[in-house]
């Protein structure tokens, strides 16, 4: 069994990545931000990890840390927030702006490259959670500008690692999760949080150097950028 670290792991999906993951053996160390996730994660199994994504110094220094690691078989950068609903074009407010950017893009792409050492010497899985609404090509409604934005350039940040990473054994995938029934995706979403992370855990435990740099549904589909 190998090294797992979940960022974003207090609930939804990266909680049930922590449960998944833990239940079948495998060492994790799992971010959070309160103690009350610390402890539910602590019960997993799993070694908590209290990280704010918001806080850029916290993030440098959580990098720094796993960087001591000396192997890193999956990453998982699940943390995300979804900022103003709606579906009109109206320009985001500074702090929203600021939540969204610095926690879907910022901090995923100062953790990329602290983890890439410790990712290179497994010959390890990077996936960032992203989103279908990052998909510019498939885009047909203005609902949630500002997270589409988000998640475009999360989804931009990963095929760049991609290139520079999986040429030294590193598979980097994003994901769309589904529609998923979290705080997030709401009580009607397609799909409960136990089917969904199943189906990436499938996609990455398969991964190999043809998965690298693409993006790709839960159920397998490979998704247009």
């Amino acid at each position: 069994m190998g090294t797992v670290l979940i960022v974003g792991a207090s609930r939804g999906i990266g909680l049930e990545f922590v449960r998944q993951y833990a239940a079948d053996g495998h060492r994790v160390i799992a971010t959070h931000r309160t103690d009350a996730a610390g402890e539910t994660l602590r019960a997993l199994g799993a070694k908590p990890a209290v990280l704010n994504l918001l806080d850029e110094g916290a993030v440098v220094e959580f990098g720094e840390k796993m960087a001591a690691e000396k192997k890193i078989d999956v990453a998982v950068l699940n943390a995300g927030v979804a900022g103003p609903r709606g579906q009109a074009i109206r320009a985001p407010g500074g702090l929203d702006f600021d939540a969204v950017m610095h926690t879907n893009v910022r901090a995923p792409m100062q953790l990329i490259p602290a983890l890439s050492p410790a990712l290179i010497a497994a010959g390890g899985k990077l996936a960032v959670l992203s989103s279908r609404m990052g998909s510019v090509s498939s885009m047909s409604n203005t609902a949630s500008w500002l997270y589409r934005a988000s998640k475009a350039a999360l989804n931009a940040a990963l095929k760049t690692a991609s290139i520079e990473l999986g040429p030294q054994g590193v598979v980097c995938i994003a994901f769309h999760p589904g529609w998923v029934r979290t705080d997030m995706g709401g009580g009607s979403a397609d799909i409960d949080v136990h089917a969904s992370v199943a189906g990436m855990r499938r996609i990455l435990a398969a991964a190999n150097d043809s998965s690298n740099g693409k993006f790709i549904n839960y159920n397998g589909e490979q998704l247009s950028w």
